[in-house]
């Protein structure tokens, strides 16, 4: 497959993954993630102890990290760089890294699942699977 179709479509993940954590970064919990069925589950992750990293709430972190990803993955379309490769492949192997450890909170510490952050986790793991397996040519 091409080289460009793979960045495209990562583009269209970090997408999903931006409007994502806009969602949980601007809209109320009431109304992002419901006050009954699985909203529960939405409202116990993101009013756990475990919501922030280093004191800043985990959807705002995204809302930066995904668009900084984004464009440079537009640079990489428009005008293909090494250090533009290397920088998407080390910004998702580390949003990796953070998408596993929240599965691992959220279903093994936490046993409660927010859509959202769902979103985002496999987003993040989709992206970095086609990085490492998708053969450019």
């Amino acid at each position: 497959m091409k080289k460009e179709t793979k960045y495209k479509t990562i583009l269209v993940l970090m997408i999903f993954a931006t409007l994502a954590s806009a969602i949980l970064s601007f809209v109320s919990l009431q109304e992002a993630c419901g006050l009954l069925g699985e909203g529960g589950s939405c409202t116990v992750v993101q009013t756990s102890q475990y919501e922030s990293t280093l004191g800043i709430k985990n959807a705002h972190i995204g809302l930066v990290a995904f668009p900084i990803l984004g464009i440079l993955i537009l640079f990489e379309l428009k005008h293909p760089r090494k250090h533009q490769k290397t920088a998407i492949t080390l910004g998702m192997t580390i949003g990796s890294l953070f998408a596993l450890y929240f599965l691992y909170l959220q279903f093994f510490i936490l046993q409660a699942i927010c859509k959202y952050c769902m979103v985002v986790d496999f987003a993040v793991l989709i992206s970095m699977g086609l990085i490492i397996f998708w053969d450019e040519k």
